[in-house]
């Protein structure tokens, strides 16, 4: 029984096990198949990246330093995206999108640090 292409149904030459008859038809199918499911993780992950850049842009000095909220908003940092949060045993929470993190502190200050 001769194996057809999954994307296109030309027949296929070659390995046994193989699905598709080119890179073309197997990328052509994939990009199908994940056109809506992941177009939401897509999104999520564009805008963690885009927040990791802006705290990754501001120079750290012994792992720490500090900005304001107007400067944050103004290079585009979306508060809401995140990827986990710090809790000492202060009860101080760190907020923090990969390695780098962020601390609110009084008047609107923030202290961006990296977790070693």
């Amino acid at each position: 029984m001769k194996k057809k292409c999954e994307e296109c149904g030309t027949e296929i030459i070659g390995r046994v096990d193989k699905k598709f008859c080119s890179d073309y038809c197997r990328n052509a199918f994939h990009n199908k198949v994940n056109k809506d499911s992941k177009n939401l993780i897509r999104n999520i992950n564009n805008r963690l990246r885009k927040n990791y850049r802006i705290l990754d842009g501001f120079p750290l000095r012994e792992g720490k330093t500090r900005t304001t909220r107007t400067r944050l908003m103004d290079k585009g940092f979306d508060f809401e995206f995140i990827t986990n949060l710090y809790t000492t045993k202060k009860g101080t929470i760190y907020y923090f999108v990969y390695d780098l993190g962020y601390l609110p502190l009084e008047n609107e200050y923030y202290m961006i640090v990296k977790r070693e």
